[in-house]
């Protein structure tokens, strides 16, 4: 099977297609200075673009991981979670908190999806 990497550096690919399934990196903010509001808007943006790229779209979403630096703002992330997702295509979901790379980040999202 075909391998193909988007959005490579010497670390890391930020989204990998194996097969019919893609996997992205998790993402963060790139504007750390929002709100966790406005870091998951941001990210969930970066995520369409990773998606769009592999060729497919959040109603394929397969799987998807949720850090959050403090879970108190579980509901805030949600919110803008529950505009975004693909209502009559709900992925498998976990959340949890946990220490990010950065103290100014406030949530990373990982996704799988088909193709």
């Amino acid at each position: 099977m075909t391998i193909t990497r988007i959005k490579t550096g010497p670390r890391m690919s930020q989204c990998v297609v194996h097969g019919d399934t893609v996997y992205t990196a998790g993402q963060v903010a790139d504007d750390s200075s929002k709100d966790v509001v406005g870091q998951t808007r941001q990210v969930l943006a970066k995520i369409d673009g990773l998606l769009a790229e592999a060729g497919t779209d959040k109603s394929k979403i397969l799987k998807g991981t949720i850090w959050l630096a403090d879970i108190s703002q579980f509901n805030e992330m949600n919110s803008v979670w529950d505009t975004w997702v693909d209502t009559d295509n709900p992925p498998v979901r976990a959340c949890v908190e946990s220490k990010l790379a950065f103290p100014e980040l406030l949530v990373e999202i990982q996704v799988e999806a088909a193709k």
